[in-house]
């Protein structure tokens, strides 16, 4: 979580010598020269908005806008922190929509824009497109979520259902100049997905939101609106979001300042450090909680066999998992991993899991996410619980709460994904 730390990672991307600001982030798309200041201003959301907004904060900031989780906002200096809704948008979300609009409709040329995105900006800063409800909207994301809709699906509905995503934002500000700094939360990094591209060019397009909604058998379910508005663009009656080589992004700069591979990396050395062997699995979290946690404990058992006697070996898995969600229970993608791994652990001596989210919010919980060990089922019957029962109707909260097992860290202030690690040591294992 150190690593993965939103403040630290802002402010090692930004040079600032006298007047001259330096953006300094390997692998940044677009050109970032150094600028002479004149006016800075901040925009942007997401659940690290508040220690990437104040992290930006110098002297040259004549004004910004940051969407931010509820509970964290206020002013600092010149930069307002607008409190909003997540996972799903509410009117805090479309107040720092209207914000943001109406502040990059009074930049001009020589005005250096620096936009703070990181994972929940999507749902934080929200404005539906003309002709389409606020509620419309936010039900035809709720029924994705619900479907277990991935990340990348998600955000291709949203940006052409909004009037600020897939890029919107970037034809806003011209002709200022827009660093955009982003904490990722997608898997492979894309910047059109983190946050759905606010400043990015949107290479999916109003037929492509149409095969996710009948993908997940939603195209008669999501509201006429939706379906009359994403029609009219796939006919090109309305205009679609702008694509790369579009001129709003001849000088915009996208940069990765930190992502999912940043907290696993650091949880590696961690475990090298102890002198475990160490297997790193970047982006293996992906479908399925329950499908990804028998994969995970299957590859953690074949690392096991191979191990000297009294060897260690720890697995480190990220990404961003899914639920269906079938029964309803309470819980979330993290714990559902967990309580599957569970299963897969029983009676399994010297192994053990953690699942947890780094924004420490775990679906509609308070939990980050569990832990299980090869005791999790035999503790569970004691008490009268079934696992199976408690994942069939993803109802993994109660189940972990009981046992004490849930990982509770509060909002951690950052978003870069999910983490699955194991641990197993040679030796020990019964089964």
């Amino acid at each position: 979580m150190a690593a993965a730390d939103p403040a630290r990672l802002v402010a090692s991307a930004l040079r600032l010598d006298g007047n001259s600001l330096t953006l300094s982030v390997a692998g940044a798309r677009g050109t970032a020269s150094p600028v002479t200041v004149r006016r800075v201003f901040l925009v942007g959301g997401g659940k690290a908005g508040r220690a990437m907004g104040e992290a930006a904060l110098g002297g040259h900031v004549a004004s910004g806008v940051i969407a931010v989780p509820r509970g964290t906002g206020g002013a600092v200096g010149p930069v307002r922190f607008v409190e909003a809704g997540h996972p799903l948008p509410d009117d805090g979300s479309r107040k720092a929509a209207r914000e943001i609009r109406a502040l990059l409709s009074g930049v001009r040329e020589g005005d250096l824009v620096i936009a703070l995105l990181s994972g929940g900006g999507s749902a934080m800063v929200s404005a539906p497109a003309v002709g389409i409800s606020a509620e419309e909207k936010a039900e035809v994301c709720r029924l994705l979520l619900s479907a277990g809709a991935d990340i990348a699906s998600l955000n291709t509905v949203r940006r052409h259902l909004s009037a600020v995503k897939g890029g919107l934002l970037a034809r806003a500000a011209r002709p200022a100049a827009v660093w955009a700094l982003l904490l990722s939360d997608v898997p492979g990094d894309d910047p059109s997905v983190i946050a759905s591209g606010p400043f990015s060019p949107d290479p999916t397009t109003c037929a492509d939101a149409i095969g996710v909604l009948g993908r997940y058998g939603l195209m008669h379910t999501a509201a006429a609106a939706v379906r009359r508005h994403l029609a009219a663009g796939a006919a090109g009656k309305i205009p679609e979001t702008p694509k790369p080589g579009d001129p709003s992004f001849e000088r915009v700069t996208c940069a990765i300042v930190g992502s999912n591979r940043t907290a696993m990396e650091a949880a590696g050395a961690a475990a090298a450090a102890d002198g475990a062997e160490l297997v790193l699995l970047p982006g293996f979290l992906a479908g399925e909680a329950r499908d990804c946690a028998r994969a995970s404990f299957l590859r953690l058992r074949e690392a096991a066999a191979s191990l000297p006697p009294g060897g260690t070996v720890v697995l480190v898995a990220g990404g961003e998992t899914t639920v269906g969600v079938r029964g309803s229970g309470a819980g979330g993608r993290s714990q559902e991993f967990a309580l599957s791994a569970a299963v897969e652990l029983a009676g399994q001596m010297g192994m053990a899991v953690l699942a947890a989210g780094t924004d420490g919010i775990d679906g509609p919980t308070d939990a980050a996410g569990a832990f299980a060990d090869g005791t999790t089922c035999s503790r569970a019957a004691a008490l009268g619980l079934s696992p199976g029962d408690h994942l069939e109707n993803n109802d993994s909260y109660p189940f972990f709460r009981a046992l004490g097992d849930l990982v509770v860290t509060g909002p951690t202030g950052t978003n870069v994904a999910d983490l699955a690690i194991g641990c197993a040591t040679a030796g020990r294992n019964t089964r």
